[in-house]
C-alpha cells in the first residue's frame, strides 16, 4: 500500500524501517502520551514491526504506515489505521518526531487515512484513543471531525484514556 498527499509518502513499513521505530518509540513525548512499548534494541523494533504493522497488513488490510516526506523520503512519523480486539471500531493512530510537530503533517497524513479507510475500507465510523492531556493531540481529533466520547481504561495501569468517535465523512457518489 502507498499513497501520497500534497507534501507526504504514505507506505507500509518494512523491516529496514527498525532503526526509525526503534528512535519513534523511544521519544519521550511517544512514552508519555502513547506507551512504553518496550522496544531497546533493533531486533526489538524489527519484531515490533513484523508482529504489529505488518502483521496487520495481512491479517486485516490495513495498519500503521510510515509516513515520509516527498521530496526527501525522510521518514518523519508513523499513521493508520489499527484493529483493537476491545472494539468494534477501526482506530486512528499516528505519532510523528517532535521536529515534525506544528507543520501540518499529522493532520495531512490523518486525513488521507482517513479518506482511504471510509474510501477503500467502506469505514462509516472511526475511533481514535488519546491521553487526556495530550491537548495537540485532541486538537487535531477536534480538526478531524472527533467529538470526545467518554474516557476508558485500557487495562489495569492506565489512569485513563479519552476515547473520541468519527462519523464517516463521505459524500454519497
Amino acid at each position: 500500500m502507498e499513497f501520497e498527499t500534497q507534501r507526504l509518502r504514505l507506505r507500509d513499513f518494512t523491516i529496514e524501517d527498525s532503526p526509525f521505530i526503534l528512535r519513534l518509540l523511544n521519544e519521550p513525548s511517544f512514552i508519555q502520551f502513547i506507551a512504553d512499548k518496550g522496544v531497546r534494541t533493533l531486533d526489538q523494533a524489527r519484531d515490533y514491526l513484523l508482529n504489529g504493522p505488518i502483521k496487520s497488513y495481512e491479517t486485516h488490510g490495513h495498519g500503521l504506515y510510515a509516513v515520509e516526506l516527498q521530496e526527501s523520503s525522510e521518514l518523519i512519523g508513523m499513521c493508520g489505521l489499527i484493529k483493537r480486539e476491545q472494539f468494534a471500531d477501526i482506530d486512528l493512530g499516528y505519532a510523528f518526531l517532535p521536529e515534525f510537530w506544528s507543520k501540518g503533517f499529522a493532520l495531512e497524513a490523518a486525513s488521507a487515512v482517513l479518506a482511504f479507510g471510509e474510501r477503500s475500507l467502506g469505514l462509516t465510523r472511526t475511533i481514535a484513543l488519546v491521553s487526556p492531556d495530550n491537548m495537540a493531540s485532541i486538537k487535531l481529533l477536534q480538526k478531524l471531525g472527533f467529538a470526545y466520547s467518554r474516557e476508558i481504561k485500557m487495562d489495569e495501569s492506565d489512569p485513563g484514556t479519552a476515547l473520541y468517535e468519527r462519523e464517516g465523512h463521505l459524500q454519497p457518489e
